[in-house]
């Protein structure tokens, strides 16, 4: 029962399987052999009956990369390139073409490849890493792939390149999916959420801001993916058109630029195409007349005349060919009022099932899920997304399992903190509506709200596991403005229900600890709003973790840096109730922020330390930052602790130098 929703404390890595690459391996290279993966094995069910008999491919034969290569093989060779990728028989490139724009995110992209070759430590295993429903997924695969003579049926690697990173993780992503054939024909938004994690922003092109290219420039600025597809033909396969474009085919945006032309300026878009030749044959397709006419400086950087299945074309050729742009970030990207890269959104985490509210699939009210709108703000200001767990989806009819509705909560229910009575959901009572889209795992609904308390309530006709993401926007304040120093809107909640879990494995790293840069980072962004001069420094973050370093390692595990949020939103509400006037605390106030503090209960601040804390935590105005009020209280009580615990008769105390040294030098 869902009665009250937790927010989603993240777990480890999830096996797939149950299956550990590094016990596989181990096992593997003390015997001398290559692994062969019984859970997914080399044989027909593996490919799929969709693709058997409508491919024909009943006769095709399993080999390893040392055995189809004319040299040595390779997974990686001079990086990891969308160039690498050829689609094959399969109909996937909704996943191919999500794949090629992640590789121009490097970072986020070896989250998924990992560290892995066919010479060190090789035993036939490989391993590769996806985001299911909340959680990273590690799927183990044999490299044995499926071939008709010497030649890939799926993806495979391009002529005289012998990288099989791609071939290799379609094939973990067709074992994680259930076969081959559960990759032929999909959404591009799965695909996109399932390599990064993030949320997908749909531009319809037909009705897109006008300044389609600043919004393609900001977002691939940002590290967003960004890929889109041509409407579907008169029939269900995929058909080159006269104009070199595919139907019912899924392409990568790489680019956008202004370029010169004639007396004026050009608006173009680069696309790859997963097939990795057939492109555009329109205006500025390669080795067009508008190419040799241009006089832009920047055209040998731009434009290469190679059949690589990357093109450029207009901007006004690509809103008339597709119908959508999709752009994954980790956060929304609202595109009402032009791109706001600087955007701040406040986001919830939900994960739970859903219980049947009525053999209809009405409102399910036992599964509630409140939020609250603070500002009204220009365009969009909140997200709603699901993302449905893959055991639910199994034997369904392939259309979304689970719906949801968004309610005001009027002010006759405003006391009610977790769950509404059933007297709320009236049958008239009218949902807020918006933009909204369903894929095969995910739907998302798209608001503009007035500011007031909400409701989520999802309905299902069935049982389903699902992931609930509630991204509130907050309007982005003017940072050139001195006295504009504002926390960040942090509901009371978050401390209740450990969403510290949440913030926490979205900076650590490797999803272990985090140091002083990656502290500084999550601090200025998930707290403060205001003039980068009232920031945390990054020798303030270094005392921080010194202060709550219990293992003297100079980072912060899950357990220490969840005592420090707790004091970091304590700290919050002081600094908050102790000032005069929005935005500032005077050092004439630091007492009172001090008594104010439930950390520093029973530790005594006489006149004189008093004075000489304003005199060292405060700034020619006497005023006081937020970080500089941080640092002071978690110093001011863990030295009172610090002697509390090492006198023996609590008046005074005795330390050897070196003791005393390790003490001042590092905490």
């Amino acid at each position: 029962m869902a009665h009250s929703p937790k927010l989603l404390e993240e777990t480890s890595l999830v096996k797939f399987n149950d299956q550990d690459f590094r016990s596989l391996r181990d096992h593997c290279l003390s015997r001398g052999e290559r692994f062969v993966d019984e859970t997914f094995p080399a044989e027909a069910s593996s490919i799929g009956q969709k693709l058997l008999q409508g491919k024909k491919l009943s006769d095709a034969a399993w080999k390893r990369p040392q055995d189809l290569s004319e040299g040595p093989p390779h997974f990686i060779l001079d990086g990891a390139s969308r160039f690498d990728i050829q689609q094959g028989v399969a109909g996937d490139c909704w996943f191919l073409a999500a794949l090629g724009s992640l590789t121009q995110n490097p970072q986020c992209l070896q989250k998924i490849l990992m560290d892995q070759s066919f010479s060190q430590h090789y035993a036939g295993i490989f391993r590769f890493r996806f985001w299911q429903c909340g959680h990273w997924v590690e799927v183990v695969v044999d490299d044995r792939l499926p071939v008709i003579g010497n030649k890939c049926l799926f993806v495979h690697p391009r002529k005289g390149n012998q990288e099989f990173w791609p071939c290799l993780l379609e094939k973990a992503y067709a074992k994680l999916r259930g076969s081959y054939s559960h990759l032929h024909y999909g959404f591009l938004p799965d695909a996109l959420v399932d390599l990064t994690g993030g949320v997908v922003t749909i531009v319809d092109l037909h009705s897109s801001p006008s300044d389609l290219l600043m919004v393609v420039k900001t977002a691939a600025k940002a590290g967003s993916l960004m890929a889109c597809a041509t409407p579907k033909a008169l029939t269900d396969e995929s058909e080159v058109m006269e104009n070199g474009l595919v139907s019912q085919h899924a392409y990568t945006v790489t680019r956008a630029e202004q370029v010169q032309y004639r007396r004026g300026w050009a608006e173009l878009i680069r696309l790859w195409n997963p097939w990795g030749s057939v492109e555009w044959r329109g205006p500025w397709k390669d080795g067009s007349q508008e190419w040799q006419e241009t006089q832009d400086p920047r055209k040998s950087q731009l434009y290469e005349n190679k059949e690589d299945g990357e093109f450029w074309m207009s901007c006004q050729d690509f809103q008339e060919n597709f119908s959508s742009l999709f752009i994954c970030n980790q956060i929304p990207v609202t595109l009402d009022h032009g791109v706001t890269p600087h955007e701040r959104w406040y986001q919830m985490m939900f994960k739970n099932q859903v219980i049947p509210g009525s053999p209809a699939g009405g409102p399910g009210k036992d599964a509630q899920y409140l939020f609250s709108v603070q500002e009204l703000t220009e365009g969009s200001n909140v997200v709603v997304t699901f993302t449905v767990a893959p055991q639910s989806l199994k034997g369904d009819d392939g259309a979304f399992p689970l719906h949801a509705k968004v309610f005001k909560v009027n002010s006759q229910f405003q006391h009610y903190q977790e769950k509404l009575p059933p007297t709320f959901f009236s049958p008239f009572r009218n949902a807020a509506q918006g933009l909204e889209y369903e894929t095969k795992c995910n739907f998302t609904k798209c608001l503009r709200l007035s500011p007031g308390t909400y409701v989520v309530v999802p309905s299902a006709r069935r049982k389903v596991e699902f992931l609930l993401r509630i991204f509130v926007r907050t309007p982005t304040r003017d940072r050139n403005t001195s006295s504009d120093f504002n926390l960040r809107a942090l509901k009371g909640s978050l401390s209740e229900n450990g969403s510290q879990e949440n913030i926490f494995y979205r900076y650590a790293q490797q999803g272990l600890n985090i140091d002083a840069t990656h502290l500084q980072r999550l601090l200025n962004l998930e707290f403060l709003t205001g003039p980068p001069g009232e920031s945390f420094s990054l020798d303030q973050c270094r005392s921080i973790i010194a202060l709550m370093d219990l293992k003297v390692n100079g980072r912060l595990d899950r357990e220490e840096f969840g005592r420090l949020w707790r004091r970091l939103v304590h700290y919050q509400h002081v600094f908050q109730n102790s000032q005069r006037s929005s935005g500032v605390l005077l050092g004439s106030d630091l007492w009172k922020a001090i008594q104010n503090t439930d950390f520093l209960t029973g530790v005594f601040v006489s006149r004189e330390l008093l004075g000489l804390l304003t005199l060292r935590y405060s700034d020619s105005s006497d005023q006081i930052s937020f970080p500089s009020l941080v640092c002071l209280l978690m110093r001011l009580e863990t030295m009172a602790k610090a002697f509390r615990n090492l006198s023996k008769d609590g008046r005074g105390l005795y330390l050897t130098e070196t003791e005393w040294m390790n003490l001042v030098m590092y905490n």
